[in-house]
């Protein structure tokens, strides 16, 4: 049996054992990307990446490293029958590129679909939508803006509209009860 490596083929019993490089030596030979420091899961240092913000936001960091990066939109999915909307999906797809990375993955990422983005990063439809249909933005979206649009769903309080609606209904009490009474 033989493999092949860098000087060329030899037998497995002659390839040398794996032998621990420091990362500065790696880096000569191999594109390495470090993670950026986030909380870790103890049993298994795997990063946690905890609620929807903070998946939005590391979806969000991964665009922005190629912000000039077209991917293609998801085709018209609201002509697409709602039971059949989940599993919508399209090569070289932001979302493709969500599913790529391994952190997102460890969290949780099953794939590339429509509905598995729904799920995993908390967005309604109407979100999921405006981010991802070709009849919003087009065949094509560029990484950097859709970034953008992620940070600032990210940013949404989805709760804080509701005490916004409260306050004011407090406030128009009196006056309706007075209109009425």
């Amino acid at each position: 049996m033989v493999a092949a490596v860098r000087t060329g083929l030899q037998r497995i019993d002659e390839v040398p054992s794996m032998e621990h490089q420091p990362l500065r030596h790696i880096r000569d030979i191999a594109d390495i990307e470090t993670v950026p420091p986030l909380l870790e899961d103890p049993l298994f240092g795997e990063p946690l990446l905890e609620g929807r913000r903070a998946r939005l936001e590391r979806f969000a960091e991964i665009l922005d490293r190629e912000p000039e990066r077209s991917f293609l939109t998801l085709e018209e999915i609201e002509f697409v029958p709602r039971g059949m909307r989940a599993g919508i999906r399209a090569d070289n797809s932001p979302l493709a590129l969500a599913a790529a990375d391994p952190v997102l993955r460890a969290n949780g990422l099953a794939d590339d679909t429509f509905g598995e983005a729904r799920r995993f990063f908390g967005l309604s439809t109407g979100e999921a939508h405006h981010l991802l249909c070709s009849c919003v933005n087009g065949r094509t979206v560029k990484a950097g803006p859709t970034a953008k649009r992620l940070r600032r769903l990210a940013a949404r309080r989805p709760g804080l509209w509701l005490a916004y609606a409260c306050a004011a209904g407090l406030v128009a009490l009196p006056g309706t009860l007075l209109l009425l009474g």
